[in-house]
């Protein structure tokens, strides 16, 4: 098992070189085929990616590229288009119309910071950016390859994933889902790109099915628990540790497993969840020890 040190260096570097692309992306550079990049949508597509986070869902994606021995200049780039699609749900999630949160990463939000605007648009202009980027000849796979990682970014991204999860979590203000509710919008809104995430590397490398299913079948773990330890930090954290605002689910009623039945019940099924990812990579002997360390971060994080 990797140590906490050890993989925290690794994510460390993965981060460093997932923000560095990211920078150049959102650069004032003009792609061929654009017309111009307005400098007020660029800022605000700018602070809504470039102000920290965890980066998780691009280090899923390098290292299970590097488990199935992926190229690494296109792992990296599909890498920071997740990323992207990322940060767009994080913006659209922040605007008054959805969560209404004036606080991301210790920064105001970017419709705080710009205005609404400008923060749908910017949201918008993220999520296209992802499909160009792996679409792009830059990201140096065959042809098949990158499409069938725009088809599975999409359907992570769309009405059967992430913004239908989104779809199901604000009627869950009103119609409080029992577990297999809850646990179905948690899987869509914050599970699907994980899923995705950790798949993504095996179709990269062209992995057999097998591996791919084993891979999102641990995407689905790990994509559980991060959302229970996220429901859990929000009732037993603050927001100068979270860097945004916390016990409004509470306050709003959201149904969440933790509210169903406790932290204690919670921390235990965290511990579950750990061990079933744990499982799932066993196959894979020492070179997954950076993924499973990454399950045990997901669940054992306090911010």
């Amino acid at each position: 098992m990797e140590t906490a040190a050890a993989f925290e260096q690794v994510l460390e570097i993965r981060v460093r070189a997932v923000d560095e692309l990211l920078d150049r992306l959102l650069g004032e550079r003009i792609a061929p085929g654009e017309i111009a990049r307005p400098p007020r949508l660029l800022a605000a597509m700018r602070h809504g990616v470039l102000n920290g986070g965890k980066r998780l869902r691009p280090f899923l994606v390098l290292e299970s590229a590097a488990l199935f021995g992926a190229d690494e200049t296109a792992a990296l780039r599909v890498a920071a288009a997740l990323e992207c699609v990322h940060c767009y749900s994080l913006i659209h999630d922040d605007l008054p119309a959805m969560d209404d949160d004036d606080l991301r990463r210790g920064q105001p939000t970017v419709h705080k910071a710009f205005d609404e605007a400008t923060a749908i648009l910017a949201g918008d202009s993220l999520l296209t950016l992802a499909f160009d980027i792996v679409a792009d000849e830059s990201t140096a796979l065959a042809a098949d390859r990158r499409a069938t990682l725009v088809l599975a970014l999409a359907r992570a991204a769309g009405i059967g994933g992430m913004a239908g999860g989104q779809a199901l979590d604000l009627q869950a203000e009103r119609t409080r889902p029992d577990e297999t509710g809850i646990i179905m919008l948690q899987a869509m809104k914050t599970g699907a790109l994980i899923r995705f995430a950790c798949e993504a590397g095996a179709i990269a490398a062209g992995a057999t099915p097998a591996d791919r299913e084993r891979l999102a079948e641990f995407g689905s773990a790990i994509g559980l628990a991060f959302q229970l330890a996220d429901d859990l930090l929000d009732v037993t954290s603050d927001a100068a540790t979270l860097g945004k605002a916390t016990g409004k689910d509470e306050a709003a009623g959201k149904a969440t497993l933790v509210r169903l039945h406790g932290a204690e019940w919670a921390r235990r099924q965290l511990g579950g969840l750990v061990t079933q990812a744990h499982e799932l990579l066993k196959p894979y002997g020492s070179a997954a020890a950076s993924m499973k360390a990454a399950a045990s971060f997901v669940a054992l994080r306090q911010r």
